[in-house]
């Protein structure tokens, strides 16, 4: 049996892709055309997990000296001969990340700064033993190998440095910035936004404006952050984003990528499902995969072709954004957040440039604004088109954002109606009373202040699963009652089961979507269903003396509650 190559679940480094035989998707061709179309600096926005890392580590594998052309044989550059001559190997290269600067405070954060800018200081130690250098230079220089480099120290330390090279190696310096924008978010969550911002702006500006030793610049992030001036003055300085044309195939997994991949895997019978869950992006006129998504999923059909589709790209990704933007969601955010998930679209003006205050801004319009732009350019959005007078038309991705806003909109729901503790304690009362009619009228106060379903062309079982999801959030947040969801029961599969055994009461509820609006008859469906299936079955075991049966139909913002005992 044929012997295939290994999956790179977890591989960051593009050398350990080509000298572990790991499966790689040839990005080289990236190579080329920055080469062509490049300014002194380069950011590319890109969602988390698209592949910005790989395409970093390669741009320094292939640029820096002592660069290894074995690494690029058989690959897409090779082609371009002249270009490998000049370039391959022949550039000295400072290359950090800032995907990892934390802190619960602004002194923290600078600790961690100051450990990933020692880490590339230290890759050019040889530069204290230079020939070439004079003692003055090598003087300059030793600050930067200190135990701590302070603020003043961190902000010229990337031109320092690229000085230094530059005059070692007489070649000019690249420098790539990965994920540039992970410390002002974890700022901004830990409330010292705006001393990063001025730091990260003074380390940016002397380092990439008027560096007479820089060749160019290339900066990867999830946003644009330009509005608070981190990168003025810079000359020569291009943005390529989700909306741009050019390097769209570079980030992501183009859909003949996966044939491809899948092809290899004799998984082939897999791509429907991949493409529903993981496609959907579009980068200009290129619709592309989340990579990591595939990758993961590939894997799992490794094992078994039958294996349930996973939400990847969630559990590696933080949600933050999505909470904050359900806190302050309006009535007018709420209603267009339930057409996307029904699957409708929304036309929107979007902010090129983002600030993470415009998030506590007293504008209305202007918060709006920000909170459809960051989703967008955080994947969570994707924009299938743009008028010309640059509206743009959105959408939810794939079937795995949209699980995300369902789980994400739930959470929120049940925070925030629990938070009403009166109005909530009254539910629960009556749950356990069995009054029908309190249970009911709650509901559709609660409902009329949620995010819901809309009728659309969405399959029932969707919708049915929203509510479900709803509901059970709200009945959980009671620690006291044993609360069960889908567990068997006599023939079948119970909705909802709930045991309260300091009064020995149980209830079961079957949840159903009441197409057009027929409550009646989707109540009606639902008591039918308890009965027929005997799903009292397993509480009768437990010697519960009452047990309520509710069947509880949804339609929109309304619900309509029966029951028999």
């Amino acid at each position: 049996m044929e012997s295939k190559k290994k999956l790179p679940i977890g591989v960051e480094f593009f050398q350990d892709f080509i000298k572990e035989d790991f499966y790689y998707v040839d990005k080289t061709g990236f190579i080329r055309d920055l080469m062509q179309s490049r300014g002194s600096v380069n950011l590319f926005t890109r969602p988390r997990r698209f592949g910005k890392s790989l395409n970093m580590d390669m741009l320094k594998n292939f640029f820096e000296i002592g660069a290894d052309p074995a690494l690029f044989a058989g690959l897409e550059i090779e082609q371009e001969a002249e270009l490998c001559r000049q370039h391959l190997g022949q550039h000295p290269v400072i290359s950090i990340s800032l995907k990892d600067i934390s802190g619960s405070s602004y002194p923290a954060a600078l600790k961690k700064l100051s450990r990933v800018l020692q880490k590339e200081i230290r890759r050019h130690q040889y530069l204290l033993h230079s020939k070439v250098l004079s003692s003055v230079d090598k003087a300059s220089i030793k600050p930067l190998f200190a135990s701590f480099l302070d603020e003043d120290t961190q902000e010229g330390s990337l031109a320092l440095l690229s000085e230094m090279l530059y005059r070692h190696h007489k070649q000019k310096v690249l420098i790539l910035i990965d994920e540039y924008d992970v410390p002002l978010d974890k700022a901004h969550q830990k409330h010292y936004y705006s001393e990063m911002v001025e730091h990260i702006r003074a380390l940016f500006s002397e380092a990439l404006k008027s560096n007479e030793s820089l060749y160019f610049a290339v900066i990867t992030g999830c946003l644009r952050i330009a509005r608070e001036s981190i990168f003025t003055g810079l000359n020569n300085f291009k943005v390529r984003s989700l909306s741009d044309t050019d390097y769209a195939e570079y980030f992501g997994f183009t859909d003949a990528e996966v044939r491809t991949m899948l092809a290899y895997y004799n998984l082939e019978d897999t791509y429907d499902r991949m493409k529903e869950w993981y496609d959907g992006y579009h980068i200009g006129q290129v619709e592309v995969y989340c990579p990591w998504d595939v990758i993961n999923q590939c894997d799992k059909f490794r094992t078994s072709r039958y294996a349930p589709m996973e939400s990847h790209w969630e559990n590696s990704s933080s949600n933050t954004i999505i909470q904050e933007i359900l806190e302050h969601a309006t009535a007018t955010t709420k209603d267009q957040i339930e057409a996307l998930i029904s699957g409708e679209t929304i036309e929107k003006t979007l902010m090129p440039d983002l600030t993470y205050t415009d998030l506590a801004s007293k504008d209305t319009e202007i918060r709006q604004t920000y909170l459809w732009s960051i989703l967008f350019a955080a994947g969570y959005l994707t924009e299938t088109e743009r008028s010309t007078n640059g509206v743009s038309r959105l959408a939810i991705p794939n079937r795995e954002i949209l699980g995300i806003y369902e789980r994400k909109i739930r959470s929120w729901f049940t925070v925030r109606i629990t938070s009403d503790i009166r109005r909530w304690k009254c539910f629960c009362l009556a749950v356990k009373n069995g009054t029908t009619d309190e249970i009911q009228t709650i509901l559709n106060e609660f409902l009329s202040d949620s995010i819901s379903i809309r009728d659309t062309s969405v399959k029932r079982a969707m919708k049915e699963n929203f509510y479900h999801g709803m509901l059970l959030g709200l009945l959980q947040a009671e620690g006291s009652w044993i609360v069960k969801s889908n567990i068997e029961s006599g023939i079948g599969y119970t909705d909802i089961s709930i045991e309260i055994p300091s009064e020995r009461i149980g209830c079961i509820i079957e949840v159903k979507y009441a197409e057009r609006g027929q409550f009646d008859l989707a109540c009606q469906k639902a008591l039918h269903q308890i009965e027929q299936n005997n799903y009292t079955q397993v509480l009768q075991k437990k010697g519960l003396q009452t047990i309520y049966r509710f069947g509880i139909a949804f339609y929109q913002k309304s619900c309509q509650v029966v029951s028999t005992t």
